[in-house]
This record gives structure tokens, C-alpha cells and sequence, in this order.
């Protein structure tokens, strides 16, 4: 069964020990620090730097389809046996975004709206970055429901840092 865990920039290392994780996204600022755990090989940590935002900003990377189709691509790509473990920052957004994306990407056939309850249920604070979501969606071909769903979750409750949570995309 597919797992997914969440986890900030600051919990990557001990998310990737507990789970037994040999895969990692890292959706992060581009020039952020980030130490691959010794256990990811680097062929199976993908690096996307994209700034948290909604709307091009200056000085900072809006994320768009480049940066949604190479995560699609990993996440396609991972074969499963083992948990992926997707971070940003903070754990409330881009990585939140991901998940979300990639539970959709690869159950087709799930709800939008079940698979963001999911999410909201295993993540207080999870507010999935807008942009990435919206971008997916057209990609996806799923008409404006994963924003939709999105939405209808809300705004995350406020947190610096999200907790480690996991998402089963079953």
C-alpha cells in the first residue's frame, strides 16, 4: 500500500529514519540548504525549487507546469514498495500541495473532495499551496475539482511548522 508522509525541512531527516523512506521531494526556495539523508540515493530525491507564493513575485520562482511535471514524473516513476516522504519548508504548503497531487495523479479514479478531507483529517495545519494545486488540476485533467476540493477544506489551522502526518493512497 503507497504511503505518503509530510514533514518540514527540519523533521526530513528523522521522517526519512522512522519510515524507512528511500524516496524524497523537496519542494523548497530555491538556494535553501538541504542535506539529502544518507539513506536517498540522489537518483531518488527530487529537488524542485519553487517560493511559496500564488502570484509571480520578484525575486522569487512561481511555481508552474515545468516544476509540476517533474513531480508527476518522480511520483509516476517511484515504485511504491516503500514510503515517499514529500517536505517544504515549513510542511503546511508546497509539501501539502504535493501530497494532494500526487494521491490525485495516481488514483485517477479517488474523489478530489474525499482525498483533501483525507488530508485535512491527517493535517490540522495543511493549507496545500493554491498555484500548485491549480496547475495539477489542469494537467490532470480534472476540470477545476482539486481546487474545488481545496477549498472546500479551508485554510489550515495557523502553526510556524506542520506536524509529520501520513496520507495512504489507497
Amino acid at each position: 500500500m503507497p504511503i505518503l508522509h509530510v514533514c518540514a525541512l527540519s523533521r526530513l531527516p528523522e521522517t526519512v529514519a522512522a519510515t524507512g523512506a528511500r524516496h524524497v521531494v523537496t519542494l523548497i526556495n530555491v538556494g535553501t540548504p538541504v542535506t539529502r539523508p544518507p539513506s536517498i540515493a540522489e537518483d531518488d530525491h527530487l529537488l524542485v525549487g519553487i517560493s511559496d507564493i500564488t502570484d509571480a513575485l520578484d525575486g522569487h520562482v512561481l511555481p508552474d507546469e515545468v516544476h509540476v511535471q517533474r513531480l508527476l514524473d518522480f511520483v509516476r516513476a517511484w515504485p511504491r514498495e516503500q514510503p515517499l516522504v514529500i517536505h517544504c519548508y515549513a510542511g503546511i504548503s508546497r509539501s501539502t500541495a504535493a501530497a494532494f497531487i500526487t494521491a490525485c495523479a495516481l488514483r485517477p479514479d479517488r474523489d478530489e473532495a474525499e482525498i483533501a478531507r483525507e488530508l485535512r483529517q491527517a493535517s490540522p495545519s495543511a493549507t496545500p499551496n493554491r498555484r500548485l494545486v491549480a496547475v495539477a488540476d489542469a494537467m490532470l485533467g480534472r476540470d477545476g475539482r482539486m481546487v474545488a476540493a481545496v477549498a472546500a477544506i479551508g485554510r489550515g489551522a495557523d502553526a510556524f511548522e506542520g506536524e509529520p502526518f501520513r496520507l495512504t493512497i489507497d
